[in-house]
């Protein structure tokens, strides 16, 4: 008796097992998050250059800050738009590695070295990191012993044998320094709206964030624009000062149509060159080295900035004036368009 018994026992408990292995089996296996593939870095642009200048921080919280929006401005440039690594230039306080330091000797060396490369065709972006003064007379960028005004960076400046040239100055007391760098073919970006917002900004950060931020790309087509990371950086700075309940102390500016006036958004004739110029490259890699269809890009993209100023001097032209000029512009656009699809088939 005892052994059937036993016997019996034993048939449930391996009936048991069995069942407690069915149930193991039913349940799906985990699956182990997928790994995102790292973004293939795009192929550099030889047309493009770019000079970071990260100046005197003052205190160990802003050198934290400024490396940090250095490191992340440089890993965009090179890993996300097209940016030679060779063409980007690197000046900090503390440099590490290839950077230099950001003396005002260096600086000048840094423009001289980009004077010899640099051709008519292309392009210049200067970045500025940092803290600015201004003594109501004249504005500096502070750097590690003697700094420079923007009278300097002008100077500097106007000797490149390019006009292509993209200023983003986002250090406090910047606003002083949009009249002196200002000429046909500058874009310049400000942090404040005056030398009197002497205190640091935050606008920095944000215009950065603009390069790997999908919300920066207002107008959805893929590309970040110079003017989309102006509005983004505005807005998000804005946004900061009253969700901390602060008096805001800065107000960017941009003045892209060379009159010396900054404003705080596209208007008055400003945005026109920013909303149709773009930090990546991705008409070169459209290209693909074909040089006729570079040409038919170019062209394209000339005919889309003639269709942006001529709407800003819409309220000046009489009606008849501006449809007929606006027409004949969206012809030519619309047959250039369709030859550079034709090619790229």
């Amino acid at each position: 008796m005892a052994r059937y018994l036993i016997a019996a026992i034993l048939s449930v408990a391996l009936l048991a097992v069995s069942a407690c292995a069915q149930d193991v089996e039913q349940e799906p296996p985990k699956k182990e998050p997928a790994r995102k593939a790292p973004a293939e870095r795009p192929p550099a642009d030889p047309n493009k250059h770019a000079v970071i200048i990260s100046g005197l921080s003052g205190e160990e919280a802003y050198a934290k800050q400024f490396d940090k929006w250095v490191a992340d401005l440089h890993s965009a440039l090179i890993e996300r738009l097209a940016f030679a690594e060779d063409h980007v230039q690197i000046l900090t306080e503390k440099p590490a590695g290839t950077a230099m330091r950001s003396t005002a000797e260096e600086v000048r060396k840094a423009f001289a070295t980009l004077r010899t490369v640099v051709k008519p065709e292309h392009t210049v972006f200067i970045f500025f990191i940092g803290h600015g003064s201004f003594d109501g007379k004249q504005a500096k960028f502070m750097l590690p012993g003697p700094d420079l005004a923007a009278a300097d960076y002008a100077a500097l400046i106007n000797n490149l044998p390019t006009h292509h040239v993209i200023i983003i100055n986002m250090a406090s007391a910047s606003g002083e320094f949009i009249k002196p760098l200002s000429a046909n073919g500058h874009i310049v970006i400000t942090a404040t709206r005056s030398g009197q917002e002497q205190n640091a900004t935050r606008f920095a950060e944000h215009f950065i964030a603009a390069f790997t931020n999908p919300d920066a790309d207002a107008d959805k087509n893929g590309r970040i624009s110079v003017l989309e990371a102006f509005n983004y950086a505005t807005k998000l700075t804005a946004e900061w000062y009253e969700k901390e309940g602060r008096l805001a102390t800065e107000h960017a500016l941009l003045d892209d149509n060379g009159d010396g006036v900054g404003h705080p958004k596209a208007e008055a004739g400003d945005g026109v060159l920013a909303k149709t110029t773009y930090f990546d490259s991705l008409s070169e890699q459209q290209a693909a080295g074909n040089v006729e269809l570079a040409k038919l890009i170019a062209e394209r993209t000339r005919l889309e900035r003639e269709v942006e100023q001529l709407k800003a001097r819409k309220e000046q032209m009489k009606a008849e004036e501006y449809e007929a000029a606006l027409e004949k512009l969206l012809v030519e656009l619309a047959t250039v368009s369709q030859t550079i699809k034709a090619k790229q088939k």
